[in-house]
């Protein structure tokens, strides 16, 4: 009896390989995210006199640029996770559907 293409798709190396490296670049880069995210709203919440420091002789504080950072974090590390599914990702995925279909 013939395995189904779902079964051949599973029991692939390179589809096993593919999920595994996602799966933990993806909750590495949650991790990273969670932390910068949460590590700001708590500076926010028991760090209001640091954020409230102006910087220099201007009326700019510092929580204006350290919520900016977040955001430009955000921001590369999404860069980061489409760089290597472009380059990494996207050749198991293929190397998996031409084994498929084979």
């Amino acid at each position: 009896m013939e395995t189904s293409l779902a079964e051949r798709i599973a029991t692939d190396p390179n589809y096993q390989a593919l999920t595994d490296r996602r799966r933990s670049f993806s909750w590495k880069l949650t991790i990273a995210m969670l932390v910068v995210y949460y590590g700001y709203i708590l500076l926010i919440a028991f760090g209001k006199d640091i954020l409230a420091m102006p910087i220099g002789q201007g009326v700019m504080t510092w929580g204006v640029p350290i919520g900016f950072g977040v955001i430009i974090f955000t921001i590369a590390i999404t860069a980061v996770y489409v760089y290597r599914a472009n380059n990494e990702f996207d050749d198991l995925t293929e190397k998996v559907k031409r084994e498929a279909l084979k």
